[in-house]
């Protein structure tokens, strides 16, 4: 809607075209909750009434449970560590320019250009050599390589609104590298360095073609676990899987949706309370803070 209060003659089809692709992407995982309630031991739409015994059967399943356990484990060791990477990396591309600069951001950015098949076949071959094959840390390792990327751009995204003279600034009034990393660099982009990290989990969680290549029984995740059943019957316990699945990586995606609308909100608001953060105070981008207090410490 314009100033004037007219509507524009073009949005509202674009908006009803937005709603049918939204609906589009949605529908097919809609269609697992009704199945995952069903009363026969097959898939089928509750036609014949509504039961939760496969929701009791897979929870007290102990495979099931294992899967569970070793999809938590993987994805929040990949979370860290693509976490960790991601972060240095953008860091570290950021203080530089140039050539060296774009083909270090190209080689980060190589996961998300070749195919999960090439990666997870490259990975195969070479967790077999290094003998992290079917272990809990090689697929750790394998996902947070998948998983890296995204944090990379998260965090690049942050820093390019971030004033370069600020380590400048740090650094003359004392700071070494480290305290500069961790007292200036990191709180600045925060919400980017936790975007990332969620993007990371979601992925791991999801994760099941690398999955698939570089484990063999030592390591099943709820994927792996939901592609072996698929493989040997379809049974109303993978649609009640899908849902607890969803369910997760739906969470977590309205976590990272709903963070900037927050901050938004406060910015807004900013100043206006008794506890509520100034405006400048919100906008760490434009301001340079070096804390010459902690880096003389620490000089």
């Amino acid at each position: 809607m314009r100033a004037d209060g007219v509507v524009h003659p073009f949005r509202r089809p674009f908006a009803v075209l937005a709603a049918v692709l939204a609906l589009f992407l949605v529908a097919p995982l809609v269609v697992t909750a009704p199945v995952s309630v069903t009363t026969t031991r097959y898939v089928s739409m509750p036609t014949a009434g509504v039961s939760f015994g496969h929701y009791v059967r897979v929870f007290t399943d102990p495979a099931w449970l294992a899967a569970l356990r070793d999809s938590l484990v993987v994805a929040l060791g990949a979370t860290a560590l693509a976490t960790a990477l991601g972060a240095g990396g953008a860091i570290g591309v950021w203080r530089r320019s140039g050539p060296i600069a774009g083909a270090l951001r190209a080689v980060v950015l190589m996961p998300l250009i070749v195919p999960p098949v090439v990666t997870a076949l490259a990975l195969s071959r070479a967790w077999v050599k290094l003998g992290l094959f079917d272990t809990l840390a090689g697929v750790i390792l394998a996902h947070a390589i998948v998983a890296m990327p995204f944090v990379f751009l998260t965090v690049s995204a942050a820093l390019e609104g971030l004033d370069p003279r600020i380590e400048p600034a740090a650094r003359s009034l004392g700071a070494g590298p480290f305290t500069t990393v961790r007292r200036i660099l990191l709180p600045n982009v925060l919400p980017g360095l936790g975007a990332g990290a969620l993007f990371a989990f979601v992925i791991s969680w999801d994760e099941v073609t690398v999955t698939l290549f570089v484990s063999s029984r030592a390591v099943f995740t709820l994927p792996r676990k939901i592609w072996s059943e698929i493989r040997d019957n379809i049974d109303p316990a993978v649609a009640v899987v899908s849902v607890f699945t969803v369910a997760v990586a739906l969470a977590i995606g309205l976590a990272v949706v709903a963070r900037p609308s927050r901050a938004g909100g406060r910015r807004d608001r900013g100043g206006s309370g008794p506890s509520g953060p100034s405006a400048e105070a919100l906008r760490p981008q434009q301001t340079i803070r070096p804390a010459p207090c902690a880096a003389r410490r620490d000089a």
